[in-house]
């Protein structure tokens, strides 16, 4: 039998903290956006997760896991926490080689890498302060852990809405 992306339990975590501290309204509505991704590959086999369904777009939902993984990867943990932390599927010479290579890639693989980059993100920012700031490497600015929550948030936001027409696309299914 073939792979086929695990079923979500939707938790709402979101609505849990409603009157909590924005540390936990930040990491509540981050894990549901990550949720939300997941919940639309939800039993798909990786030949649905691969095609790219809406031409002439290059975007499959298989492309966006791999996408969030490699954006939690470089924000979290290159850019907040300056580890030295290879690019999982980008190159120097083709920053959208996670959208370009889903023809050929494991989906399973890619699946449990997007999961351990989430789980290894969680270390990283356990105890850390939304106010601690760092030096983005690459724009040579200060920034706080909270804006980068922020992009997280909005860069999810944008995708999930991406996979909402592409799993729409393969059988119908909509919902958010």
């Amino acid at each position: 039998m073939s792979w086929r992306a695990p079923q979500v339990t939707r938790m709402g975590q979101q609505f849990s903290v409603m009157e909590a501290g924005e540390r936990a309204v930040a990491d509540a509505w981050l894990d549901a956006h990550r949720e939300t991704l997941l919940w639309k590959c939800a039993g798909l086999t990786a030949e649905q997760l691969r095609r790219r369904w809406v031409e002439p777009s290059n975007l499959s939902l298989l492309g966006l896991v791999r996408h969030m993984a490699e954006v939690e990867r470089d924000w979290f943990r290159a850019r907040f926490a300056g580890e030295r932390v290879p690019y999982l599927y980008c190159t120097d010479d083709n920053l959208n080689a996670e959208f370009d290579g889903v023809d050929t890639a494991d989906a399973e693989s890619a699946y449990a890498t997007y999961l351990d980059e989430i789980a290894q993100v969680r270390r990283t920012l356990a105890g850390r302060s939304l106010d601690e700031t760092f030096t983005d490497p690459r724009r040579r600015i200060t920034m706080s852990l909270r804006w980068v929550y922020s992009v997280m948030i909005q860069e999810y936001a944008r995708h999930n809405g991406h996979a909402d027409l592409l799993r729409e696309r393969i059988d119908g299914a909509t919902g958010h």
